[in-house]
């Protein structure tokens, strides 16, 4: 990030990146009704070697089209926002919170095939939230209270029994993987650009034509006024010459 109020900036790819995962999402839902191709197979099936594949597969397979529809819109605000916000450290959080909720959903889960983009939901609010919370910046702050607003609902499905056939550990394991790696990335806090030329670290008090009102002790001293200088220098200048006039003649 930029040290100035005005750190985050618009790129093709706060678009891109999110309309592509979703957009792989809706193509692996769509080749999986119409091929009948069973893709829920691939989704995490956990403590077994085979089933780590779903690591790398599950958020882009889903049940229905409400499981899939339900996903998506987070799936890309969330990652628009990680992008936006968090631009700096966007590729290792998303890349390792990507693998390490799979993973967590592997160890912990139930011997059931877990398929979605759930975990990464979880996983990217997490993030977002905590992240903004631990760096205090005012507009980070705002984007956790958001998510709050947006997404705090969620928190309920992190537990068993609260919905059948729903992957609360996979929810759980998304959650957790956000907070974990909000400790370790290191943000900097953007600095607001100075506003006024005495903020500068390159001003020099001496050479500003305003503080040349003040005196050695901080009082103001009004500067004389243009025609009073000229008449000062003019008065000067005459003194010198009959001074030289008068030294000639003697």
């Amino acid at each position: 990030m930029k040290s100035t109020d005005q750190p985050y900036q618009f790129r093709l790819s706060v678009l891109v990146i999110p309309v592509s995962m979703v957009l792989l999402m809706w193509i692996s839902f769509w080749a999986d009704t119409k091929f009948k191709l069973s893709l829920n197979t691939l989704g995490i099936y956990p403590r077994s070697f085979s089933g780590l594949k779903g690591v790398f597969f599950n958020p882009f397979i889903h049940g229905d089209l409400e499981h899939l529809f339900n996903n998506s819109i987070p799936v890309f605000l969330l990652i628009a926002a990680l992008l936006y916000f968090y631009q700096e450290i966007f590729k290792p959080v998303f890349i390792l919170g990507f693998l390490l909720t799979g993973l967590l959903t592997w160890l912990i889960g139930r011997e059931s095939y877990h398929i979605g983009a759930s975990g990464i939901v979880y996983f990217l609010a997490s993030f977002i939230f905590f992240k903004g919370i631990w760096v205090k910046y005012y507009r980070l702050v705002a984007l956790s209270l958001l998510v709050i607003v947006l997404y705090g609902g969620m928190v309920w499905y992190m537990f068993p029994g609260i919905k059948e056939n729903m992957s609360w550990e996979g929810h759980l394991s998304g959650f957790l993987v956000g907070f974990i790696l909000s400790f370790f990335f290191a943000v900097k806090q953007p600095q607001a650009e100075p506003k006024f030329d005495w903020q500068k670290p390159d001003f020099v008090a001496e050479l500003d034509p305003f503080m040349k009102h003040f005196d050695e002790n901080g009082q103001f001293v009004n500067t004389p006024k243009p025609e009073e200088e000229i008449k000062k220098h003019f008065t000067s200048s005459m003194d010198v010459i009959y001074d030289y006039l008068g030294s000639v003649r003697k």
